[in-house]
């Protein structure tokens, strides 16, 4: 008599992101829970982008691997950067339009890290990074994109996947982790860690 299959980890998604449940959805992942992880997201003193993204896409799945032992857990964070600047997940209007101001007719970068923990305790990290230009903005532009509210809550306070699509002049990398999950960095760390066949 042969023995049972080891039953499945289940996948515990440690974000509330719609946009990232959606993203899993295109790819055939369906978490088995939703489970947000509260963390301060303060920026440290001189930290730079990628290495700030990195940071909060490993604490928010350590924060939640701790309360689902033998899971495997997903955690990412998708941070806007000018240079060396870190822009916020705009809050209140004026820190949107600051945003917009400031990504307006120039280059910016968008970094989304992803951080895998298997049910060994056992961490995996991926990291995107994809360049994008946006058009100059004239204020009417700007005013409109901030009556939608479509920037709520957004770093760098805009969302690639609504009307601010129509600013960009230029993508060069994953759109996907624009949104907020690289679909390739992540169904890579999912392969790796047995949950999907590569």
């Amino acid at each position: 008599m042969s023995a049972a299959p080891a039953a499945r980890a289940p996948l515990i998604l440690a974000s509330a992101s719609p946009r990232r449940l959606d993203l899993l959805a295109r790819i055939g992942v369906v978490p088995d829970a939703v489970d947000p992880a509260d963390l301060d997201e303060t920026p440290l003193a001189g930290e730079l982008p990628a290495r700030y993204a990195a940071r909060l896409a490993a604490a928010k799945a350590a924060l939640v691997a701790a309360r689902h032992p033998g899971a495997l857990v997903l955690g990412a964070d998708t941070v806007v950067a000018v240079g060396r600047r870190i822009l916020p997940k705009a809050e209140t209007e004026a820190e949107a339009r600051h945003c917009l101001e400031l990504l307006s007719g120039r280059r910016h970068r968008v970094l989304s890290a992803v951080t895998l923990i298997d049910g060994a305790g056992t961490a995996r990290h991926r990291l995107s990074t994809s360049i994008l230009s946006f058009k100059r903005l004239t204020g009417s532009e700007i005013a409109a994109y901030l009556a939608g509210g479509e920037w709520r809550g957004k770093a760098g306070g805009y969302a690639v996947q609504g009307a601010a699509e129509a600013f960009v002049r230029h993508l060069a990398g994953s759109h996907s982790g624009v949104v907020g999950l690289p679909l390739f960095e992540t169904r890579a760390l999912l392969v790796a860690a047995g949950r999907l066949d590569g």
